[in-house]
């Protein structure tokens, strides 16, 4: 269902990535102080803060919605009032990260039914809109606790089938080299409408969060709303592939996590 429907919920907007590209003790100091970023945004009349995963260079452009690779990628959103970004890796299914399914209120997790999906979304209009019918989160995600960051990934599984195989983007499931180059896109708080993209960014090497879980380390720049954005970089084909799931970042520094590809279950 395309054009300007009614949108199926209001929100705050949900988290994202990073900003221009440190090193040394500054990167190691900003790995160490990951956030989520999934507050909500000032109140009005409040003043709003620097938007963190920005940094003092801005590398984020506009990209066309309705183009290779970001035809994939669509707003979540809840009527709890979270706002996130998702990628169609299946006709009817989506991934997103698991603290985009918190209600900010309770922190507890929206009923599926309550969780939406806009594909193409782009200035109020969208290619197809689901619900979600059924949710998978990472085994051992504390969504009170938004933790482990090697946990925050959900697989949605819609009402309905939304994409065709042209909008689907398969998964990298090995993981990428230091220094592979990458893109992150995402539906993000300075620009809720449309889609921002810092593409060219990279990998900088594979952690482990507290709990040992593995995370993917990328410079890619992006602030609240680009969670559950995926990091897309070219497979051995040269074809767009999902590297990563967007979770967390440095406030402000140009380092970011990302749950790995690989380390998602649950895509048919």
């Amino acid at each position: 269902m395309g054009g300007r429907a009614r949108r199926p919920g209001p929100g705050p907007r949900a988290a994202g990535m990073t900003a221009r590209r440190p090193g040394g003790k500054a990167a190691r100091a900003g790995l160490a102080a990951l956030l989520l970023l999934g507050a909500s945004p000032a109140a009005r009349g409040q003043e709003r803060p620097a938007l963190p995963g920005i940094g003092a260079a801005d590398p984020r452009r506009p990209v066309d919605h309705a183009a290779e690779p970001w035809r994939a990628l669509g707003r979540v959103q809840t009527e709890a009032g979270g706002r996130c970004t998702g990628v169609l890796v299946g006709p009817r299914t989506v991934l997103t990260a698991a603290h985009c399914l918190v209600a900010p209120r309770t922190g507890r997790l929206v009923r599926p039914g309550a969780v939406h999906f806009l594909l193409g979304y782009h200035l109020g209009g969208w290619a197809a809109h689901a619900r979600a019918a059924a949710y998978r989160i990472g085994e051992g995600y504390d969504p009170a606790a938004r933790r482990p960051a090697g946990a925050d990934w959900a697989v949605l599984t819609l009402e309905r089938t939304v994409g065709a195989p042209d909008r689907v983007l398969p998964l990298l499931r090995e993981a990428p080299a230091p220094r592979m180059p990458l893109a992150l896109a995402g539906y993000q708080q300075d620009r809720p409408e449309a889609l921002l993209a810092d593409t060219a960014c990279r990998v900088l090497g594979l952690g482990r969060d507290a709990a040992g879980l593995p995370l993917l380390l990328h410079d890619c720049a992006g602030t609240r709303g680009a969670s559950g954005a995926p990091l897309l970089a070219r497979d051995a084909e040269g074809r767009w592939a999902v590297a990563g799931i967007a979770s967390a970042a440095a406030a402000a520094l140009a380092l970011g996590a990302a749950v790995p590809a690989g380390a998602i279950r649950g895509v048919p």
